[in-house]
């Protein structure tokens, strides 16, 4: 079984850390506020004071940190991956950052020898704490094979779907897909409530047809009792639309959709709702009706 650094113990990190502790591996956590270790370390990992001293002896360096520029120092920085981590160390970037900024870092990690994959990962915090994730990776194949390992310990869905690059454009793809369904969901919520129709009941029959999805399934609980306790945060979705228009912009296509939905996560966030979860976006579509209640 492989040492590995644990950069990023989060909502999403944190879970997955404990996952590769119970299956075996010898997991060394890093997270800028200490007192998110406290899960590794009850699971039998351990708490590493840097990112320096996490990575040091590891064979594997997983990373799960908010946004582009926090992936690029924990790479390229004095402290981080890059000047402190083995030769030839697999590096494994589950977060969701730019396609273009992963292709970048990953010139970069082969130039340095390292192994960079791209894995951004679906399914929030229950996917996380399930070890259900759907994993998207690019990269290498033989270095994608290399990690199964790793994979197998998080997630359900693991596909290859490319180089370098490719994992965090399926990524992008699968926001702009879970925001449109969010959307929805919230409209359809406040549209039934408008004429009184049981909700509940509602919900199941619309489950059960062509309107069902994951999305429905997952976030009904929280639309119906407006408890929108992050899972992921309205922030996080609003930087990846951001992800989505502006690599949409670059190759040239159209995306109306994600557009509109850019700029209803840019309105939650300018409303006071970026910590929420992206169920949330019911408030917007409540506010814009007049029936936010608070």
């Amino acid at each position: 079984m492989s040492t590995i650094a644990f950069i990023g113990l989060g909502i999403m990190g944190s879970p997955m850390a404990v996952h590769l502790q119970n299956a075996g591996h010898r997991v060394v956590g890093f997270n800028p506020s200490p007192d998110k270790t406290a899960p590794l370390v009850q699971a039998g990992g351990s708490a590493a004071g840097s990112v320096a001293d996490a990575v040091r002896d590891a064979d594997v360096v997983a990373v799960m940190v908010p946004d582009s520029p926090d992936v690029r120092d924990v790479l390229t920085g004095e402290d981080g991956v890059f000047a402190n981590a083995k030769e030839g160390t697999l590096v494994i970037d589950f977060s969701s950052i730019r396609p273009d900024v992963t292709v970048e870092l990953a010139k970069t990690a082969k130039a340095k020898g390292f192994r960079l994959l791209d894995a951004p990962v679906s399914g929030g915090e229950a996917g996380a704490k399930n070890a259900a994730l759907s994993i998207m990776v690019g990269g290498e194949a033989t270095d994608f094979e290399a990690a199964r390992e790793v994979f197998d310990a998080l997630g359900r869905t693991v596909v290859h779907v490319g180089g370098n690059g490719a994992g965090q454009t399926v990524k992008a793809a699968n926001q702009l897909i879970v925001a449109a369904n969010i959307q929805a969901l919230a409209e359809a919520v406040v549209f039934l409530g408008a004429y009184g129709v049981d909700l509940e009941a509602a919900l199941d029959v619309l489950g059960g047809g062509l309107a069902g999805s994951k999305v429905l399934e997952q976030k009904r609980s929280a639309m119906a009792s407006h408890d929108f306790t992050p899972g992921f945060r309205i922030d996080l979705h609003h930087k990846d639309l951001g992800i989505v228009t502006s690599a949409a912009r670059e190759a040239g296509v159209v995306v109306p959709v994600g557009g509109l939905l850019a700029q209803l996560m840019a309105s939650a966030r300018a409303n006071g709702d970026g910590a929420l979860d992206h169920s949330g976006l019911l408030r917007g579509v409540e506010r814009l009706s007049g029936r936010l209640s608070d």
